[in-house]
C-alpha cells in the first residue's frame, strides 16, 4: 500500500469516527416528569421554605428554568394528569373531575405522551400515581406505557400493611418499602435498563398526598417542628427530594445529564381547606387551596431543566401551563406536532432561550364545576368556592377581578373599578367554554374524593 493510499485510509477512518459522533450527539433526548402531589407552593427551598430541605429539588432548580407562572389546568388531581398526558384542557373531552369507583377514566379517544413518545421510538415507563381510570381497558400499559409500577386510584398508603395492592404492569407484588423510596427506586431501575436508548420516565408520586405517613428516620429530622402534621408533612417532603435525588445522582452517573429534558411541577396547590384532607402545606404569598381556581389552587412550582439547551439558574415569568409538556417534549425529541391533534399547549423551549417573544399564553382559561377563572396578561377574573372566603357551602362566588402583578395574593378586587375589563375577559372565557364538553361524570361544584 503506497504512503498516499494510507493516508487516505486514515482520513476515512477520522471522517467515519467523526460521523459516529455526531450521530451519537444527535440522540433523541430522555424525557422525565416530575410530579409531586398536593405540594405547597411555598413548601421547596427554592420557593423559600425554611423549615423543610429540600436540596436535590434545590440543585435541579438551580441547573435549569424556574417558571415563577407555571399553572396547571384544574385544581385537582386527575383532571391536571389528564391535561399533562394529552397536552389538552382536559374539559374538551369531558375529564373535568376526578374519577370514581364508577368504571370512568381518561377517554379512549384521547392520544397520550406516551403513546406519541412510543411511537417515535421511545421506552416508555410510568412510575407512581396512575389516577386515570381503574378499569383494565384504562390501565397505564394500554395508554401508551411499556412499564408501570405504582397504583391506579387517587391515593395510597405508604406502609405496605396499610395499603391497597401495588402492581408491576397487570401483576401485584409484595411491596415492603416505604412507598416513596419505592418509587425512588423504582424510577433509578427503570433508567438503568434503558440508558443506553431515548427513554421517557413519568414519576408521579403521591407524596404529599394523605395519609399523612412518614419514616420514623425522617420525622426525627424534624422533630424541632412542634406541630405533629407539619413535621410529618415536612418527613414526606424530604422523602420524596431523597429520592429525586436518587433519580439526578443516577443521571448522572449513566452520562445522562446532557441528554435529558427534565419537568419537575406540581399537580395542584396544597390542601388548605376544610372540604379537602389537609397534609399541612403553605401556599403563602398565594391566596386558596387545593380546589379552588385561586391561585392557590392552579399557581404550582414549576422547573425545566435540560443542560445546554435550557438555561441554568435563571427564572422566566411568562405565563405557561402543564399542558405545555407534551408539546415541549415532542419537540425536543423531533417529533412534529399535527394540527388535528387540537393541542391546547406549545413548545416552551424558544421562550425559555429567549428565542421567541412574548409569553407562551396571552390567556389561560379554567373551568372546575360551577368555579372560573381566565388569566388574560396579569388581569385575572375568578368565581371561586366560597369556603375559601371561610362561607359555608360549596358554592362559587361572585365574579372577582383581580391584578397579578400587584396583587399575587388577590386581596382587593378591581371588579367595581374596571367593569369594562370584568366584561372583556367574561366574554372571552365564554367563548373557550362553548368549546367544552360536559364533565362524563360529577356535575356543579361536586368532585369525587381523592
Amino acid at each position: 500500500m503506497t504512503p498516499r493510499s494510507i493516508l487516505f485510509l486514515l482520513a476515512s477512518l477520522l471522517m467515519l469516527v467523526a460521523g459516529s459522533t455526531e450521530v451519537a450527539s444527535a440522540r433523541q433526548p430522555n424525557i422525565v416528569i416530575i410530579l409531586a402531589d398536593d405540594l405547597g407552593y411555598a413548601d421547596l427551598g427554592f420557593q423559600g421554605c425554611k423549615d423543610i430541605p429540600t436540596p436535590h429539588l434545590d440543585r435541579l432548580a438551580a441547573a435549569g428554568t424556574r417558571c415563577t407562572n407555571g399553572y396547571v389546568s384544574g385544581p385537582y388531581c386527575s383532571p391536571t394528569r389528564a391535561g399533562l398526558l394529552t397536552g389538552r384542557y382536559q374539559q374538551r373531552f369531558g375529564h373535568e373531575f376526578n374519577p370514581g369507583a364508577n368504571g370512568a377514566g381518561l377517554p379512549l379517544s384521547e392520544t397520550t405522551i406516551a403513546d406519541r413518545l412510543k411511537k417515535a421510538g421511545y421506552a416508555t415507563g410510568l412510575v407512581g400515581k396512575w389516577h386515570l381510570g381503574g378499569s383494565p381497558k384504562f390501565h397505564p400499559n394500554r395508554r401508551g406505557f411499556d412499564e408501570f409500577f405504582g397504583f391506579l386510584g387517587g391515593a395510597h398508603a405508604y406502609f405496605a400493611e396499610r395499603g391497597a395492592p401495588i402492581l408491576r404492569n397487570d401483576t401485584v407484588v409484595d411491596e415492603r418499602e416505604y412507598l416513596t423510596d419505592a418509587f425512588g427506586r423504582e424510577a433509578v431501575a427503570y433508567i438503568d435498563r434503558h440508558k443506553d436508548h431515548p427513554f421517557f420516565l413519568y414519576l408521579a408520586f403521591n407524596a404529599v398526598h394523605t395519609p399523612m405517613q412518614a419514616t420514623d428516620a425522617r420525622l426525627k429530622r424534624f422533630e424541632k417542628i412542634e406541630n405533629t402534621q407539619r413535621r410529618t408533612y415536612a418527613a414526606m417532603t424530604s422523602a420524596m427530594d431523597d429520592a429525586v435525588g436518587q433519580v439526578l445522582e443516577k443521571l448522572k452517573s449513566t452520562g445522562l445529564d446532557d441528554e435529558t429534558l427534565v419537568f419537575f411541577f406540581a399537580d395542584n396547590g396544597g390542601p388548605t381547606m376544610p372540604t379537602t384532607t389537609i397534609n399541612g402545606s403553605i401556599n403563602a404569598p398565594l391566596r386558596g387551596s387545593k380546589r379552588t381556581t385561586l391561585e392557590g389552587g392552579i399557581h404550582v412550582p414549576f422547573v425545566v431543566r435540560w443542560p445546554g439547551k435550557v438555561p441554568a439558574g435563571k427564572t422566566y415569568d411568562g405565563s405557561l401551563i402543564q399542558l405545555d409538556i407534551l408539546p415541549t417534549a415532542l419537540a425536543a425529541a423531533g417529533v412534529k406536532t399535527d394540527p388535528q391533534w387540537k393541542l391546547d399547549g406549545v413548545d416552551l423551549l424558544p421562550f425559555l432561550r429567549g428565542e421567541a417573544k412574548g409569553a407562551p399564553h396571552d390567556t389561560l382559561y379554567w373551568r372546575f364545576g360551577t368555579q372560573m377563572a381566565i388569566r388574560h396578561g396579569d388581569s385575572k377574573l375568578v368565581r371561586y368556592d366560597s369556603t375559601a372566603d371561610g362561607l359555608e357551602g360549596r358554592r362559587a362566588t361572585d365574579a372577582r377581578l383581580y391584578n397579578l402583578a400587584a396583587d399575587i395574593g388577590e386581596s382587593k378586587d378591581l371588579a367595581a373599578a374596571e367593569p369594562a375589563k370584568l366584561k372583556e375577559l367574561q366574554a372571552a372565557w365564554d367563548k373557550w367554554n362553548a368549546e367544552l364538553a360536559p364533565p362524563l361524570w360529577g356535575g356543579g361544584n361536586r368532585a369525587t374524593a381523592d
